[in-house]
């Protein structure tokens, strides 16, 4: 394969990070040319590092142990701004043996039977919900009114959080993942979440239920296997990645198959073509647009671009997802392609462990869409599709709907 020689490069010549969009429903137009090369360097907030476009190369740094995941390293190139703290992403931002532990013990949570037992439970939600909208004023937002609330309540209830509080939470997820706000509000909101945790956990270790954070204390926090602050860490991360992703790849599916004429009701008329839809779905979007960073702890040659030690490194998983030598015609929704090789929960050791929950909701809340609702389109009024500006997950601020 021919690569493109890496031209010398100075900090005023790097394009910046993140890359605009000239259309919402595609990934910036920048990438298919950075695709025909290798790996560039871009400005980010706090410098430069490489920008990997290639699903080839981006897969590769996946397994590759000269890329690290700790965001406490020098060079690590920082999008969310979280306190910088060890552990404070628990072990998404982790290497190692102490990745490997921690994600063992949240893995016990996200197996295929649990998520198999979970299915009924997440039917009957999505059916109140479904309720709800029906009965309700028409057009509706669905992002408020249907996408945000699901992946809340799953994940809220998986923890054990009150019913009472499953609001507050959805609100304070948002902010902690916020680009727009100021880091004195996103440290507020991580503090306030973080409080409510720890607090919750305690109780959980006291008088434990049927729920994750009771299981979890008492099969590994009363054996002393792990630390009350790795807990809250881990159960912030399930708060957060738990609902934020799901919801906003839900509102973007449901958007992409009502905008792509017939779809919708060739997903009514074949119910065999939710699995797939969903996979292509997932690839299409690959909504963590800009948060898959490394930095490299030994040099690497990486797709034709020579990584230094100490290099932050950005995973452009929309860009790979959309590689036309992978996926012909990605730049189009074909619901009979085969796209089970997309990276959009990642790969390798840092595969989202949510992935089997996420793909089960995204099912279950279509269908029931679909069958609830044939007529389903986007509203004829003013400003009814909304996309979020400036977020490290894409998606939308509200979907307006009628039947």
């Amino acid at each position: 394969m021919t690569v493109t020689p890496v031209m010398p490069v100075t900090e005023e010549r790097l394009a910046a990070w993140p890359m605009p969009r000239t259309c919402p429903y595609a990934p910036p137009d920048a990438y298919a040319e950075l695709r025909k090369g290798a790996p560039v360097k871009v400005r980010i907030r706090t410098g430069e590092a490489w920008l990997v476009t290639r699903y080839a190369d981006v897969r590769a740094i996946l397994t590759d142990p000269r890329f690290s995941s700790d965001d406490t390293l020098p060079g690590f190139p920082v999008r969310i701004q979280l306190p910088p703290t060890p552990r404070v992403m628990s072990f998404t931002r982790m290497d190692g043996p102490e990745h490997g532990r921690l994600r063992r013990m949240a893995m016990t949570e996200f197996t295929a039977r649990r998520t198999r037992a979970l299915r009924p439970s997440v039917e009957l939600l999505v059916e109140r919900l479904a309720d709800e909208l029906e009965r309700g004023p028409r057009p509706a937002d669905l992002v408020a009114r249907f996408t945000v609330r699901l992946p809340s309540l799953v994940i809220a209830r998986m923890l054990g959080v009150p019913q009472e509080d499953e609001c507050d939470f959805t609100e304070l997820s948002q902010a902690v993942l916020s680009q727009d706000a100021t880091p004195a509000e996103i440290y507020g909101s991580f503090v306030e979440m973080t409080a409510y945790l720890d607090g919750l956990i305690r109780r959980k270790a006291e008088d434990p239920r049927d729920d994750l954070l009771s299981r979890l204390a008492t099969r590994y926090l009363a054996a002393g296997e792990l630390a009350h602050d790795d807990l809250v860490a881990m159960a912030r991360l399930f708060l957060v990645a738990g609902h934020e992703t799901t919801a906003h790849q839900l509102s973007l599916s449901v958007l992409s198959l009502l905008r792509e004429p017939g779809l919708w009701d060739r997903l009514r008329r074949d119910p065999g073509l939710f699995a797939p839809a969903v996979e292509e779905l997932l690839r299409y979007w690959s909504i963590t647009q800009d948060n898959q960073v490394r930095v490299a702890v030994e040099g690497a040659e990486i797709g034709g671009a020579r990584i230094a030690s100490g290099d932050g490194v950005i995973l452009a998983y929309p860009s790979a997802n959309h590689d036309e030598s992978v996926f012909p015609g990605g730049d189009r929704i074909d619901l009979e392609r085969d796209a089970s090789r997309h990276i959009a929960f990642g790969h390798g050791p840092h595969l989202c462990p949510g992935a089997s929950l996420a793909r089960m909701e995204l099912e279950v809340a279509l269908r029931a869409l679909v069958g609830r609702f044939p007529g389903l389109r986007v509203a004829d009024v003013p400003g009814a599709v909304s996309f979020r500006e400036n977020t490290i997950n894409y998606g939308l601020n509200s979907l307006t709907v009628t039947w």
